[in-house]
């Protein structure tokens, strides 16, 4: 049976004029203590994917693999966490030396902290702690995953496709894992119906190769430099801003 939501009942018992005051003030602090604790970090990679993922299995040996190779070649590892793909990021960025960032948020579910992280933040509120997973990133990788790892990856390319966020490499991992969405995406919403536009379908692209991945988001930081939550400059709507990796023949894209 799911556990009752935990209330702080200091501001339970206050009107709730009082309630969202003090509400604003712990939104305040969690943005001033992620922002402090991240600016330093250097160029970073946030990495999704299925806390359900075991082991053993080929999605957390390849996400494990994929975020140790980016540690080599000079990135942090963010990541939401928890177990699953998101310890298995952290292990690989861990095992690597070097920083293995956890965004843990607090949920009904308890989620357990992966002991693979060496810089540990801890959220109450979801979006504070997607604009950290946004602001401080080069890239995005998503490995198969439910619903926590779609909302990152369509919100990511919402922000691309608005123009609200400096453009930076969005990865799918697996293309079996991700060709029935993007095939629909291709048929429901740009072919049947117009609700994205063709350049809409540029903003990711599909990896079944961890060298592959790193290759674009190292190219991406050399030739654009830094990506994260930011208009890029003298962009205007209407324009496109895509990055195109340079062709790799043993890859798949989408």
């Amino acid at each position: 049976m799911m556990r009752p939501l935990r209330r702080n009942h200091v501001i339970e018992g206050v009107d709730k004029p009082v309630r969202d005051l003090w509400r604003i003030f712990r939104v305040m602090a969690e943005f001033t203590e992620g922002f402090e604790e991240l600016a330093s970090v250097g160029p970073a990679v946030s990495i999704f994917g299925s806390a359900r993922t075991p082991p053993n299995h080929p999605y957390y040996q390849m996400a494990e693999i994929t975020a140790r190779k980016l540690t080599q070649a000079g990135f942090a590892i963010i990541t939401g966490g928890g177990s699953g793909i998101m310890g298995a990021a952290n292990k690989g960025a861990s095992d690597a030396g070097g920083t293995s960032i956890g965004l843990n948020i607090e949920i009904p579910e308890e989620q357990v902290p992966n002991e693979y992280q060496n810089l540990s933040l801890h959220f109450r509120y979801f979006f504070v702690r997607k604009v950290m997973f946004l602001k401080y990133a080069n890239g995005f990788i998503a490995f198969p995953g439910g619903y926590g790892t779609m909302d990152e990856f369509f919100e990511s390319a919402v922000l691309i496709q608005t123009l609200r966020q400096a453009h930076f490499p969005v990865i799918l991992m697996v293309s079996d894992y991700w060709n029935g969405l993007i095939e629909w995406m291709k048929e429901k919403m740009l072919k049947e119906n117009g609700f994205i536009s063709p350049e809409d379908l540029d903003v990711f692209t599909v990896q079944d190769d961890p060298d592959a991945a790193v290759r674009i988001i190292v190219e991406f930081k050399e030739t654009q430099g830094p990506g994260g939550l930011a208009m890029p400059p003298g962009v205007k709507k209407g324009q496109t801003y895509l990055y195109e990796p340079k062709p790799d023949p043993a890859s798949k894209n989408a």
